[in-house]
C-alpha cells in the first residue's frame, strides 16, 4: 500500500537525477514527432511489485503517453510475460525507460526474496515481517513489495509504535521503568514492544504488560523456553541474524512473528527489459 501523491514526489526526484539537464542521446538522435511502441517484459520468473509505479514514471514524464498495464502487483509470472505496454512519443519513452525499469526491478526482487522466506515457514503459525532497514527514501515502496511477496509490515516509521530496545532500557534503568515511562504518554491504541535478549528479561517484560516481546538473537532452545513462559499471554517476535537456512527451526518454536532485514537489504534485482512491440 502506498500513496500516489507521495510516490509522485519520489518519481520527480528519480527523473531529475537520471535526466539532469536533458537526455542528450534522444535529443541528438530522435525527432520530436517520432513515435514508438514498447513492451516491458519479464526476462525471468518473478513476483510482480511496483508495476503501477513503473507506469506512473512514464505518465509523470509525459502524460500524453498511452500505457496499458497487463499484470497486477502480487501476480506470479513466467519468463516472457508482458508487464505493461507503452506507446507515444519515442523521446519520452526512451528517456523515462531506465527509471521505470530500475524501480520495478528492485521491488520485484524484494517481493521474490520475501516469498522465499514465507515459503520456508509455511505450515507453521509464524508470520514473516519486515524491518526499518530499507533504502532511504524507498521505505513505503519496499514495504509494499514485501506485502506483494506475502510478508507483513512491521513499523512503517518511528512514529508507528514504541520499540524499547537495549539502549532505551539502559538509560531508563530497566524494562519495568522503561515501560512505565512510555505508558504515561503513549497514545491509548499504540502498541508497545520490548526487546529481550535473556529469559529473565522476558519474564520482566511479561509482568510489565507489554504488547509484544521481541526475542533478540536468542538460541532456538531459549526461544522455545520463552514461548512456554509466555504461554500465549502476549505476542512474540523473533529477530536477529535470521537467514533463509535458519528460519524454519525458529518458526517451529511457536513464535508469532519472525522479522528479518534480509528480504529488503539482500534482495537482488530481477531482470526486466523494455523492448519494441
Amino acid at each position: 500500500m502506498y500513496d500516489t501523491f507521495s510516490t509522485d514526489r519520489l518519481i520527480d526526484q528519480w527523473l531529475m537525477e537520471d535526466i539532469g539537464g536533458c537526455d542528450l542521446t534522444v535529443q541528438a538522435m530522435i525527432g520530436k514527432h517520432e513515435t514508438g511502441a514498447f513492451q516491458m517484459n519479464a526476462r525471468e520468473p518473478m513476483i510482480i511489485a511496483g508495476v503501477d509505479v513503473a507506469a506512473r514514471v512514464f505518465q509523470r514524464y509525459d502524460p500524453s503517453l498511452e500505457i496499458k498495464v497487463k499484470v497486477a502487483d502480487g501476480d506470479r509470472v513466467e519468463k516472457g510475460a508482458i508487464l505493461l505496454e507503452v506507446r507515444g512519443a519515442a523521446r519520452s519513452i526512451l528517456t523515462a525507460e531506465r527509471t521505470a525499469l530500475n524501480i520495478m526491478q528492485r521491488l520485484c526482487g524484494i517481493a521474490g526474496e520475501t516469498a522465499k522466506y514465507v515459503n520456508a515457514i509455511a505450515g507453521t503459525s509464524a508470520r514473516l515481517i519486515d524491518s526499518r532497514k530499507t533504502t532511504p527514501g524507498l521505505r513505503m515502496l519496499e514495504k509494499h513489495a514485501v506485502s506483494c511477496g506475502g510478508g507483513l509490515n512491521h513499523r512503517l516509521g518511528l512514529d508507528n509504535g514504541v520499540m524499547i530496545k537495549d539502549n532505551h532500557i539502559a538509560v531508563c534503568g530497566g524494562i519495568t521503568a522503561a515501560v512505565e515511562r512510555a505508558r504515561k504518554t503513549l497514545p491509548v491504541l499504540t502498541k508497545l514492544e520490548v526487546e529481550c535478549d535473556r529469559l529473565d528479561q522476558v519474564g520482566e517484560a511479561l509482568k510489565a504488560g507489554v504488547d509484544v516481546i521481541m526475542l533478540d538473537n536468542m538460541s532456538v532452545a531459549d526461544m522455545k523456553k520463552a514461548v512456554e513462559l509466555v504461554n500465549g499471554r502476549t505476542r512474540i517476535e523473533a529477530s536477529g541474524g535470521i537467514r533463509l537456512e535458519t528460519i524454519r527451526p525458529i518458526a517451529e518454536t511457536g513464535v508469532d512473528y519472525i522479522s528479518t532485514s534480509k528480504i529488503t537489504q539482500a534482495a537482488a534485482a530481477v531482470d526486466i527489459g523494455l523492448d519494441e512491440a
